[in-house]
């Protein structure tokens, strides 16, 4: 990650990080193809949440939710309706964005 601040157009915010909402830097897909934060976000930075938040609100993000949906279903920990009214949620939400 880089900790250099920038002010950010898109939020209003000075002394954001440059990474601020970035899926690909704050939650990047890992080696054994989940997602994994990075040490520097994770222990150093003051705005993780927000910028995590931040990045999964995206259009982006929904491609999170849909893996996360997917990995359930495989792993039996959703059932059909369930998966079908979540996809469903995703759907709508990528529509509004």
């Amino acid at each position: 990650m880089n900790s250099e601040i920038k002010n950010s157009e898109t939020n209003n915010e000075p002394d954001l990080p440059e990474c601020f909402g970035d899926l690909g830097k704050v939650f990047p897909m890992g080696k054994n193809g989940l997602r994994e934060t990075p040490e520097d976000c994770f222990f150093h930075c003051p705005v993780k949440t927000r910028c995590l938040k931040q990045a999964i609100a995206t259009k982006e993000g929904t491609k999170v939710e849909e893996e996360i949906i997917e990995r359930s279903t495989k792993a039996g920990a959703m059932n059909f309706l369930e998966r079908w009214s979540r996809k469903k949620q995703v759907h709508k939400r990528k529509l509004e964005k």
